[in-house]
């Protein structure tokens, strides 16, 4: 079973480019010009064009995010040093949204591809299983950091 993440974008061409420079995904094929295909962190991405309902989903339209600052989800980059990430993420173009910030369980920090899609990448912090707190629910994380070859 695989899991593929597919991203709504308004230019095919500029996010196939933001995709592979500046988040480091591994480019493996394109279609017609309105859709691309990646992997990264053992992940696929799918980046598609928007599209109007089909036999298949007659009530569904495919859009990018209308409006920036609000999200009904994202993707989240577990790393294993989060200000290094924001350092190779950064000077690769990324713009992140504030630097990393620490919080008790983990350092992150936020940034979006150019059609406002929401990225994370965070650092599991080690001492919250030190003291002795059940680890908190969490999906799994991968330790590949972004800018190693995905």
């Amino acid at each position: 079973m695989t899991l593929t993440h597919l991203l709504v974008v308004s230019d095919i061409a500029r996010s196939t480019a933001w995709y592979r420079d500046v988040l480091g995904a591994k480019l493996i094929g394109e279609n017609g010009g309105t859709s691309a295909v990646f992997r990264f962190a053992e992940s696929w991405l799918l980046v598609v064009t928007g599209g109007r309902p089909t036999d298949d989903k007659p009530t569904v339209s495919f859009e990018p995010p209308p409006h920036p600052d609000r999200v009904t989800g994202e993707l989240i980059i577990g790393v294993p040093d989060c200000r290094a990430a924001y350092e190779a993420l950064a000077a690769r173009g990324a713009q992140f949204l504030a630097p990393p910030v620490t919080y008790a369980w983990e350092i992150r920090a936020f940034f979006r591809d150019p059609d406002a899609h929401l990225f994370e990448i965070s650092e599991r912090r080690r001492d919250e299983r030190q003291r002795g707190e059940p680890p908190r629910d969490e999906p799994p994380r991968d330790e590949t950091p972004p800018d190693a070859d995905s």
